[in-house]
Formats: C-alpha cells, sequence, structure tokens
C-alpha cells in the first residue's frame, strides 16, 4: 500500500470540512463547487481532481465515518457495554460538526436522508448478536422487535446529545445508555 502525500490528506480534509460547515448554513442542493472551493481556500479544479462532483464528495466523507464505526464494531464486541460505548460517544463529540450537521437537524439542511436510516441498520446489525437468550429475559420477544427497539432508542439518544450541546461526558453517556443497552439486550 503506497503512502498518501500528506498534502493531498490536507486537501481532502479541507474539502470535507467546507462541505460540513457550508452544510450548517445552507441547504445542500444550494451549495456550489464553487463555494467549497472558497470555503476550503482551493482552487475550483482541485475539487474535481479527487471528486465526481459534490455529491461525491458527501459520499465519501459519509463513507469514511461508517469506516471507521465498522473498525469499532469489530473490537467493542468483545468488551462490556459501557466499555465498548466509550469510545463511540467520544468518536461522536471529536466529530460533532458532521454527527450534528447529519442528525441534529430535521432535514440535515438538504443531505442525504438515508444517513439517519443508515447509521440505524449499523448499530441494528452490530446489535444483532447480543440480544440475551440464555437468562429469559428476551424469551417471548421477537429479535426485530428487539433490534428495532434497541436501535431507535441508541440514534435517538445521539441525536437527542448532540442536539442539546453534549450535556454530559462521552464516559457519562456511554455508562448510561450501557446500562439501558444491557437491560433491553
Amino acid at each position: 500500500m503506497s503512502k498518501v502525500d500528506r498534502r493531498i490528506l490536507k486537501t481532502q480534509e479541507a474539502m470535507k470540512k467546507a462541505v460540513i460547515e457550508l452544510m450548517t448554513e445552507k441547504n445542500f442542493d444550494h451549495i456550489t463547487i464553487q463555494d467549497i472551493a472558497d470555503r476550503a481556500n482551493i482552487n475550483r479544479g482541485t475539487i474535481y481532481l479527487h471528486y465526481q462532483d459534490k455529491y461525491d464528495l458527501l459520499d465519501k466523507l459519509i463513507e469514511s465515518h461508517f469506516d471507521e464505526l465498522e473498525e469499532m464494531d469489530k473490537w467493542a464486541c468483545e468488551m462490556d457495554w459501557i466499555d465498548a460505548l466509550i469510545p463511540y460517544f467520544e468518536y461522536f463529540e471529536k466529530n460533532y460538526l458532521f454527527f450534528s450537521t447529519m442528525l441534529a437537524s430535521k432535514d440535515a439542511k438538504g443531505a442525504p436522508s438515508s444517513f439517519r436510516t443508515r447509521l440505524l441498520a449499523s448499530f441494528m446489525e452490530g446489535f444483532e448478536g447480543e440480544i440475551d437468550r440464555e437468562s429469559g429475559k428476551n424469551a417471548d420477544l421477537s429479535d426485530d422487535v428487539i433490534l428495532q427497539y434497541a436501535g431507535t432508542a441508541y440514534v435517538g439518544v445521539i441525536e437527542w446529545w448532540i442536539r442539546n450541546g453534549m450535556p454530559y461526558s462521552p464516559q457519562v453517556m456511554a455508562k448510561q445508555v450501557g446500562v439501558l443497552l444491557g437491560r433491553s439486550l
């Protein structure tokens, strides 16, 4: 695997940051390539060297976050709920601008509305192997209902936390959500 030039990474990060910042100000459909270039302090042509258009840029940005979350999923399932959730809440905190833009507003400022749905599906898939069938607490419950309930609750709490300016630390959130998910799953 070849090493990517740091200047390229810096330029790509500037473009991604620019598009998210612009999405906090106006509808995604009204953002132009020139707007992104001006905000990122680069030439319009530079954007086209890296991305087909603004939709490709946003798709790649979203993909990079889902890739990060999937990497966390690989080792989180080996931990207890609270310890596993701390890195997730720290990640949401670190990437507040992205998640607040994509989740916290009702229409995500024109961003693809499928983001929340995809995030929910990702968490539900991660919870699949976590359903407690041994203790009997979920004996009469359908996996589909349990997963929908737990996934929707988790995404809802993340949205609430972000929308309210993250009033609790990632550690406090992980502890509380971990207890609740442990009760549900």
